[in-house]
């Protein structure tokens, strides 16, 4: 192998249906001066059997088992254990684009340690792996802290190479988040650390399959909003001055949950979204009701009236193509 080589770190739980494609994905990469390092996080299903298998073909991949900590812990296991100065995450059910590393690299080489993290578009993909949604084009870079109090625009915890000075200045991915009964954002509280300290660089190619699946982490609503919240409140602590930001913030994201939740017809989580946001953020609850709701209720009714009068289901979106992940050669 030639080149420096950079870490990537798959953090991984009961992943048996999606970390073999996810680790083919990786292995398949244009650049080949990696070391895959699988954190199997306690998992009770065949996901650290199959990271084995892969370990048994490529060299290149090793497996470290613990118990059940959660993805920051899990990612926190690996980075510390990798051997490189460069780390790139990617989940056990997401997806690489073949020259997704090297894309990134090239603009590592080109730029100074001030850039700690370079980041890339995404697309959604569905169970199959086809792609179901290609809207994501942010291009914020350089010095992103205030963008990103404004939302999570990197968007996705596979989407980051990071230099490892970045993550140590960081230290690491937040666990704590877990243990409060809170998990989910753990990467937009990442990303806010590395950016205190660091400037951001994007390469603007869609080169990440993110996953969109019914059980995954994001389907809790208001676990997300709690987790989110915590991260305001780490960052008003620092940040005091940029409250309205983060407030606003704030505010666009419990928007868009509450939007998400009835168009995933999930209104089982509008009762609790609003709860926390009138015990911790009655501002923004009242705005909510006053803007957002009637808003995104009218949405709502309107789709619901549509389906009656046709007499069907709403189609689902659109599958254009299957995400190009490459082939092992």
């Amino acid at each position: 192998m030639n080149g420096e080589l950079v870490s990537v770190v798959i953090p991984a739980h009961n992943a048996q249906d999606t970390i073999d494609e996810t680790l083919r994905s990786v292995r398949s990469q244009s650049y080949r001066a990696l070391e895959i390092i699988v954190v199997d996080d306690g998992s009770r299903d065949q996901t650290a059997a199959i990271a084995r298998c892969h370990a048994e073909i490529d060299t290149r991949v090793r497996l470290i088992e613990q118990a059940n900590a959660g993805v920051a812990a899990a990612r926190n296991t690996g980075w510390r254990a990798a051997r490189s100065n460069l780390i790139a995450f990617v989940d056990a059910d997401d997806l690489w684009a073949p020259t997704k590393i090297e894309r990134q690299l090239a603009v590592i080489d080109r730029t100074d340690e001030k850039v700690g993290l370079v980041y890339c578009w995404y697309l959604v993909i569905d169970a199959q792996s086809m792609i179901i949604d290609r809207q994501h084009r942010p291009n914020w870079r350089g010095d992103v802290l205030e963008r990103l109090f404004h939302g999570n625009f990197v968007g996705n915890g596979s989407a980051a190479l990071v230099r490892r000075q970045a993550l140590i200045d960081a230290d690491g991915f937040e666990s704590r988040l877990r243990e409060a009964g809170a998990q989910g954002c753990e990467d937009i509280l990442f990303y806010c650390r590395v950016a205190e300290r660091y400037h951001f660089e994007v390469v603007e190619e869609p080169l990440i399959g993110y996953r969109h699946l019914p059980g995954n982490m994001s389907s809790d609503m208001s676990r997300m909003l709690r987790s989110w919240m915590l991260v305001v409140d780490e960052m008003l602590g620092r940040h005091p001055g940029a409250a309205p930001t983060l407030c606003e913030g704030l505010h666009f994201y419990s928007a868009w949950l509450l939007e998400r939740t009835l168009h995933q017809r999930q209104p089982r989580y509008v009762l609790p979204i609003m709860s926390l946001l009138l015990r911790h953020h009655p501002a923004i609850a009242m705005r909510i009701i006053a803007v957002d709701l009637p808003r995104v209720g009218a949405q709502w009714a309107k789709r619901v009236v549509t389906r009656l009068v046709r007499g069907r289901r709403p189609a689902p979106p659109q599958v254009t193509a299957r995400f190009p992940a490459g082939e092992l050669k």
